[in-house]
């Protein structure tokens, strides 16, 4: 998430109904009938899932989806238990062989066609098999560039050769989506050879959440759907939404069952991004991973953080090892603190996870993309940029950007989409600035730029050949903060039920 929170649409959300909070109950999932869980065995060719028997116990935390199930936690994985080379085989995603198992999370204000395609083009810029292809990423080189965007070097097309990790659009609301906002339709532009393309819905009633995703669907919109219940901002959870919504367990499956059967008929899988609860109190991953799998999503992807920590502290990668142990062969996919390449390596081997999803790491350093394919098809190789490529590529994300709004604002105004560009652009040029040593009069002239010409001026004005300056261009960037209240609904924790709370879950 960055500077732009998304907005919930109005009226999503009906009241609650109150009851008794169950008792905080010791974890670790046993089956409904009683037996203990362990991973179930994965296809041949993949690696193993990390056992249960290799996690040791920790504090008890609660899981509401099946109360009298549970026997005490086992996480803390040792990374010995997992066997074989620690590199992610391919990834069955409904109808999509991801051969590089990595999602770009949606971002509000960032993740528009202009950022997706610079990610795109680094993570499809070398074979994943041999990296025989050319090696360097795209883009990069000798500065100023023709304004004329460079074509790809590799695309994510169907076919037997599978497609190369999934870009998703900003997020956007299901009920805004139905009234047909014109903001919200601009939200989930795609290239023309954008593919597949994924869209992120948020809502808290399953009848528009299911009417959007049929609406993506029926008119060819989407070929993937992510349904967001990660969320931690105060305006998406106070309307009982986001990382709070997973709470109510009838609720949560209702909309990914609605969403699963609207996506049905035009074979569009369906994935849900959760956090691991509301506190450490009030924890539901477990309960939302059951559920996802039991109502058909293709997917869950789990950030190891609850809506109480916001961005702060780490990623509890503890959970996501727990989880995809409880799921077995079920695609986990692990976020959360995804900073580099070898905290994808850290995330897959202490976890077991299926692939993983970055945010906030690739803000600023879409290059991350090629060091994750390389990475995980066991590769050493890693981009470091001179001072000189990423100017580069701050330039070719500008074009981009004015290509992006003139083809969804106003084709008729060249030089006021070249100024929204700029504009849109501010925020990135501290992230692609990061670690290196150009002055703060330097960041402030490119950041305060109208036009490509005043870029132009102010990059010329640096060393263009100043290295890359190691440790200090990597590491956390974009939100953090500190943990603080969740805003909640009224009455909120009272009760899991939501039979009353909303008729449409009794109808399923």
């Amino acid at each position: 998430m960055t500077d732009r929170e998304p907005t919930a649409g109005p009226g999503n959300l009906p009241g609650d109904l109150p009851g008794d909070l169950p008792g905080n109950t010791a974890p670790c999932p046993r089956n409904r009938e009683g037996a203990q869980l362990s991973a179930a065995p994965r296809p041949t060719g993949s690696r193993s899932v990390p056992d249960p028997a290799a996690f040791r116990e920790p504090a008890a935390f609660h899981d509401p989806y099946d109360p009298a199930a549970l026997h005490d936690p086992r996480t803390q994985h040792d990374p010995a238990a997992l066997h074989g080379p620690h590199v992610l085989p391919p990834l069955q995603l409904g109808p999509y062989l991801l051969t590089v198992p990595v999602v770009l999370a949606p971002m509000a204000g960032v993740t528009n066609p202009a950022f997706r395609r610079l990610c795109r083009e680094y993570l499809t810029s070398t074979s994943p098999s041999t990296g025989s292809a050319d090696n360097s990423p795209p883009h990069v080189g000798s500065f100023p560039r023709e304004q004329q965007p460079s074509p790809l070097r590799g695309k994510n097309t169907p076919g037997a050769g599978g497609i190369r990790g999934i870009f998703v659009s900003e997020m956007v609301t299901a009920r805004a989506l139905i009234e047909r906002n014109a903001e919200s339709l601009r939200l989930i532009a795609h290239d023309p050879d954008e593919y597949p393309r994924s869209v992120q819905v948020y809502g808290t009633d399953p009848r528009v959440v299911s009417e959007a995703v049929h609406l993506l669907v029926h008119e060819g919109l989407a070929d993937h759907i992510d349904l967001n219940f990660g969320c931690p901002v105060p305006k998406v959870t106070r309307r009982g939404g986001g990382a709070v919504l997973p709470w109510k367990t009838g609720l949560f499956a209702a909309i990914v069952r609605g969403a699963v059967r609207a996506a049905g008929p035009g074979g569009v899988p369906v994935t849900v991004k959760i956090r691991k609860g509301i506190d450490e109190d009030h924890l539901s991953y477990l309960s939302a991973g059951r559920i996802a799998r039991d109502e058909g999503a293709a997917a869950v992807a789990l950030h190891g953080r609850t809506a109480a920590d916001h961005y702060s502290g780490t990623a509890d990668r503890t959970s996501i090892a727990h989880l995809k142990a409880d799921l077995g062969s079920f695609p986990v996919l692990g976020n959360g603190d995804i900073w580099s390449a070898q905290d994808a390596l850290d995330m897959v081997r202490q976890t077991g996870c299926d692939g993983v999803v970055v945010g906030r790491g690739g803000l600023g350093r879409p290059w991350i993309f090629a060091d994750l394919a390389a990475a995980l098809a066991g590769r050493d190789q890693r981009y470091e940029p001179n001072l000189g490529e990423v100017l580069a590529v701050m330039r070719r994300h500008l074009e981009l950007l004015r290509d992006h709004f003139g083809a969804t604002l106003d084709r008729a105004d060249p030089a006021g989409a070249q100024t929204r560009a700029c504009r849109d652009f501010r925020k990135h040029v501290p992230w692609y600035l990061k670690g290196y040593e150009v002055g703060r009069e330097a960041r402030c002239a490119l950041a305060l730029v109208d036009s490509f010409d005043a870029f132009d001026a102010a990059a010329a004005r640096l060393d263009r050949d100043r290295p890359h300056p190691g440790a200090a261009a990597c590491g956390p960037r974009g939100r953090g903060g500190s943990a603080r209240p969740v805003s909640l609904p009224d009455g909120w924790l009272l009760s899991q039920d939501v039979e009353d709370l909303c008729p449409v879950a009794r109808r399923g």
